[in-house]
């Protein structure tokens, strides 16, 4: 029976990069992938135009869902339109816990693979996130290096240079606006910019 999988990492660590290229796997293969984004990710999107980016320069068109939306009805369109051997979901993170129900549901006719941050930028699960680690078949690391060497844990989130722990949880950015670092990094951080 096809799985669900989460593949979770800092920002940075090639989840993107590494959807696309599973994408391109499965489409070698003469397979049909529906490629999605939730709506609140539209960094570089136009009304014409929207696209699953990564910071390596792959990219690749795909389907947006908006929160109130349903994975089954796209996919059951999809499907119906030029069939469907597999879901791939970028920034799954910002999908609503019954959204990533239907994920599940999903997998009793094909594949599901989210790849997405687990925490957001105080070190706090998004719902999504949390409600993929309780669903899913398969939880798998993309790791990715801090400044320093260790491993990164934290999206630390900038704002006019200083590293912040409250605002909005939903801020679409990129490296302007964040830095993957480990946890320590991120308290140092936090600390100078009190102290400032």
């Amino acid at each position: 029976m096809p799985r669900l999988y989460f593949k979770y990492g800092t920002m940075g660590s090639s989840k993107s990069a590494q959807a696309l290229m599973c994408k391109f796997n499965y489409e070698q293969k003469g397979m049909k992938v529906m490629l999605v984004k939730p709506s609140l990710d539209n960094r570089g999107d136009s009304e014409e135009e929207v696209r699953v980016r990564s910071r390596i320069g792959l990219s690749a068109d795909c389907y947006v869902i908006k929160a109130g939306e349903s994975f089954i009805t796209l996919f059951d369109k999809i499907k119906s339109i030029s069939g469907c051997d597999c879901i791939i979901v970028d920034e799954a993170q910002f999908c609503t816990p019954c959204q990533v129900d239907e994920l599940k549901q999903l997998t009793m006719q094909v594949p599901v693979l989210c790849y997405g941050l687990m925490n957001d930028f105080r070190c706090k699960l998004f719902e999504g996130s949390k409600r993929l680690v309780e669903l899913a078949d398969s939880l798998q690391e993309i790791k990715s290096v801090c400044r320093c060497g260790r491993k990164s844990t934290v999206n630390a989130r900038f704002i006019d240079g200083k590293c912040v722990d409250d605002g909005p949880i939903v801020f679409i950015g990129g490296d302007e606006s964040y830095e993957n670092m480990c946890y320590w990094c991120w308290k140092e951080e936090l600390e100078k910019a009190k102290q400032n």
